[in-house]
């Protein structure tokens, strides 16, 4: 016969054990329209991705591609170096946004054509996103800041 002692702790560690897997299904649970994944041009071109899934694009707005539409409405293309992707962006973008400079975009991929539903910018000139510059130098195409 087992003591009173024993069953207690093993009525502990099975509320304990039950607890844990419930808060992780939780935290799981809450997490799953939260998590957003960065894509490179180059590997939104190689593997699209499907029209619902909502992701983070980065890489530098392509030289002469910034076009201002009626309204709101701003066409752009964000490229690596190895691909480029159309960007649509409908609202006002950050003061520090211009061509040729870093920037990341949250929104999904339809139709070709990138729809941003946010924005980021470079802070200064010396900032890029990690993601971006990784990016970048895997194409080739980022240059060290000077030291200056």
């Amino acid at each position: 016969m087992k003591s009173l002692k024993k069953k207690r702790r093993v009525q502990v560690i099975a509320i304990a054990a039950v607890a844990l897997v419930m808060a992780t299904a939780l935290i799981g649970y809450g997490m799953r329209d939260g998590i957003n994944f960065f894509r490179s041009p180059t590997q939104v071109l190689a593997e699209p991705p499907s029209e619902t899934e909502i992701f983070r694009i980065g890489g530098l707005v392509e030289k002469g591609s910034l076009k201002r539409g009626q309204g709101e409405v701003i066409h752009f293309n964000v490229t690596d170096g190895g691909g480029v992707v159309p960007v649509t962006y409908k609202g006002v973008l950050p003061d520090l946004f211009e061509e040729n400079q870093g920037m990341v975009g949250t929104g999904s991929y339809r139709g070709g054509v990138f729809e941003a539903s946010e924005i980021l910018a470079k802070h200064d000139e010396d900032y890029m996103p990690k993601e971006v510059v990784d990016a970048l130098k895997e194409q080739g195409v980022y240059k060290e800041a000077d030291g200056s």
